[in-house]
């Protein structure tokens, strides 16, 4: 039996932990609570007592997931400066290096966002589209984004550092394009002011 300790009354969040890790080498398909008793170390029943099914695991990591992913992407705005481009550029890398080194992670939470979801994914998803609003509002209030609808640029945004992000996981694209492609997709929302 592989152990890792964790501290006592910190159960949950060291299942949490390890669920992500094998998530992340595994799959879905391999997450099971007994499986990740044992991988903790503790007995088969305990992780019943945080998370009641194997459903309510998989939602508590979409759920973490979401807003880890948010805090991640307005933490690189943040440390990003002033130069709204760098802050573009920043918030798309971000987000592609949660995506690609936790596809699976970011699939579970677009299924269970899809499925319903849980409150806490609302609100890490409610977090990453603030911050992608705000961005994209700071770029129109500059005169480097065209001034069209918001919400239409938010997901446009969205949709294609996911989509690059799709392409880097598959295969299809090389990682080292990543930075290349972040730097094109940045160039391609913002104008030159007039």
């Amino acid at each position: 039996m592989t152990t890792r300790p964790y501290h006592h009354g910190q159960l949950r969040a060291a299942l949490l932990a390890e669920a992500e890790r094998a998530l992340r080498e595994d799959g879905v398909e391999s997450l099971s609570l007994r499986e990740l008793a044992r991988r903790v170390g503790v007995s088969h029943a305990a992780p019943r007592h945080h998370f009641p099914d194997r459903q309510a695991l998989l939602d508590a990591l979409a759920e973490a997931g979401s807003l880890r992913l948010a805090d991640e992407v307005r933490g690189a705005v943040a440390g990003a400066g002033e130069d709204y481009r760098e802050q573009l550029r920043a918030a798309a890398a971000a987000y592609l290096r949660f995506a690609v080194h936790d596809a699976a992670l970011l699939d579970l939470m677009f299924a269970s966002k899809a499925d319903g979801g849980t409150a806490g994914l609302g609100e890490g998803f409610g977090r990453l589209f603030a911050t992608v609003g705000d961005l994209i509002e700071a770029g129109r209030r500059a005169g480097l984004l065209p001034p069209d609808d918001p919400d239409r640029l938010r997901l446009l945004l969205i949709a294609t550092v996911q989509g690059i992000a799709a392409l880097v996981s598959s295969g299809r694209v090389p990682p080292e394009q990543t930075d290349a492609l972040v730097a094109g997709a940045a160039a391609l929302f913002t104008v030159e002011r007039a």
